[in-house]
């Protein structure tokens, strides 16, 4: 494979490409010994090329290391997307002077090639128009074209980096394939009604090929304000970009400036932004977004420190896990502010409204401090403990401005409180000639059926719009662990601790009543449920 490689090439050609590539790179190749394979380092760019020159061109890129000396350096750059270096010789005046980089940039600087034979041609307009199809077709294909261009320099000039009048020397397409999973990970972002916007280095074609083979873009889809140059967004005015920054989804040739000032555009427009990134020009866009997702393994410790989760496997499915789980605890803190507001409403109103009629209270102290024991430990703990499901990846977002307390959240409140408020007004005011029991056995009666109302609803808020709130109910073993220990400990607090909770035994059938009316909860939630928001 090598050699077959090897011979295509021109041996002068092939001459050339051994110093490009070995002398103009960032990477290194170490080769323990000769029947191991090489280890290879550097950014995936140089790796690929580092991998194309060793593994399929035979090539020893120390040979060059020691024939040359290195006079000058033009280390990569994100702006002008390409790096040189210009070289001597030992003991030699000529210098020589290579570039490497994007394809279409480096054939601008080009005014002659080389051909298959290895004879320099000039580059008239016909060559390039064919030269520039060729890039053309490769960035279709989602590769990304590297080109390397040489030029002697005579031992009578002065020995300097030029970027103009160069020999093109040959053209490299590499190929970063996108990794499983990617494809349906981007479909569940968009299914979740997230907005996918991708930034890129590479030239229009390739970053158009990419983000169909990604599923960012459709195939026949247009595209003609969807995919757009960096500088074309740089250089329209506020206005425009604010009004065109929505329909965006694919920046080309883009620069660090450019992701930087899509971030602040979409935060202006009022959207919760995140941004992943590896790179060191990534950070300010990191920093700058809402929530920043570096990479943990290419990305560099710049672009860690300046994000707020570090994805240890840089897989982009995992931003998916990242928004599930996001997702999860937000709608389980509101679960919790919907259940204990609804323990704070009901208790505060009974005993208010007892108070004033009667001048004494029936939950005491004591009581209310072992609800909120448990109700703010165990409930927190038992709603807490939901792990995300599917429903939630088809939720729209919330947005930055939304209210933490949604109307749906204050319907059920409203409903639960309502509901509660009423049964136990009705046992402070009735409940002594409706059971036939005297002053301490109504106020344990009253007691036992508000905590038992929390532990109903409890089940009623784990849904806060389904209405079957016992799906996946097998699956929270804790949850049903909780509940238990709140009940048995409620059994304990009735029937033994009399003294210390102010409390009288009651019969099975005060049991059975307190445990029937607290039930109500399940189909009065149920039934309202189905009143819209």
């Amino acid at each position: 494979m090598k050699d077959s490689i090897s011979t295509e090439i021109a041996p002068n050609v092939h001459e050339l490409l051994q110093q490009a590539i070995a002398l103009n790179t960032t990477g290194t190749v170490y080769k323990p010994n000769s029947r191991s394979l090489p280890e290879i380092s550097g950014s995936p760019t140089e790796k690929a090329i580092l991998s194309w020159a060793v593994l399929d061109l035979g090539m020893n890129v120390d040979n060059p290391k020691q024939d040359y000396d290195v006079i000058q350096v033009a280390a990569f750059n994100s702006e002008k997307k390409r790096s040189g270096v210009l070289i001597r010789r030992k003991n030699e005046s000529a210098t020589h002077t290579h570039w490497k980089g994007a394809a279409e940039m480096i054939v601008a600087m080009c005014s002659q090639y080389y051909d298959r034979s290895g004879t320099v041609k000039v580059m008239d307009d016909e060559e390039r128009t064919e030269i520039g199809k060729i890039i053309q077709n490769m960035a279709a294909k989602s590769l990304r074209c590297i080109a390397f261009a040489h030029t002697k320099i005579p031992e009578d000039n002065e020995p300097v980096l030029g970027e103009s009048r160069l020999t093109l020397v040959g053209l490299v397409g590499l190929k970063d394939p996108c990794r499983p999973g990617v494809r349906r990970a981007v479909e569940s972002c968009i299914d979740a009604g997230v907005s996918i916007k991708m930034i890129t280095g590479d030239n229009v074609f390739t970053a158009k090929a990419i983000a169909i083979e990604c599923g960012i873009l459709q195939p026949h889809e247009d595209v003609n304000e969807a995919v757009i140059e960096g500088v074309e967004f740089r250089n329209y005015s506020p206005e425009e970009r604010m009004e065109k920054i929505n329909k965006v989804r694919v920046m080309a040739r883009s620069s660090p400036f450019d992701k930087l000032l899509m971030v602040q555009c979409l935060k202006q427009k009022g959207h919760v932004v995140a941004v992943t990134g590896d790179g060191t020009n990534d950070a300010p866009a990191l920093k700058e977004a809402d929530i920043g997702l570096s990479m943990g393994i290419q990305g560099t410790e710049v672009t860690k420190e300046s994000s707020d989760i570090v994805i240890l496997d840089d897989n982009f499915t995992s931003v998916v896990t990242v928004l599930r789980w996001g997702r999860c605890v937000y709608n389980n803190i509101q679960k919790f502010i919907q259940f204990q507001l609804t323990v704070n409403v009901a208790a505060l109103v009974i005993n208010f409204i007892a108070a004033l009629s009667s001048g004494e209270v029936p939950l005491t102290a004591v009581q209310l401090l072992w609800v909120n024991l448990i109700m703010d430990t165990f409930g927190a703990l038992a709603l807490a403990t939901e792990r995300p499901t599917d429903d939630l990846m088809t939720n729209p977002p919330v947005g930055r401005s939304k209210p933490l307390i949604s109307n749906i959240m204050w319907r059920n409140l409203i409903a639960q409180a309502l509901y509660q408020v009423a049964v136990l007004l009705t046992l402070q005011f009735r409940g002594k000639s409706v059971f036939g029991v005297d002053e301490r056995v109504k106020n344990t009666l009253i007691f036992n059926t508000f905590v038992f109302c929390q532990v109903f609803n409890e089940f009623n808020a784990r849904k806060l719009e389904k209405k079957n709130i016992f799906k996946g109910l097998h699956k929270n073993k804790l949850f049903l662990g909780i509940v238990g220990i709140t009940i048995i400990l409620q059994v304990v607090m009735v029937e033994f601790l009399k003294r210390f909770a102010n409390t009288q035994r009651l019969n099975w059938g005060q049991w059975g009543s307190c445990i029937g009316l607290a039930a109500l909860s399940w189909p009065i939630g149920w039934l309202v449920k189905w009143i819209p928001v």
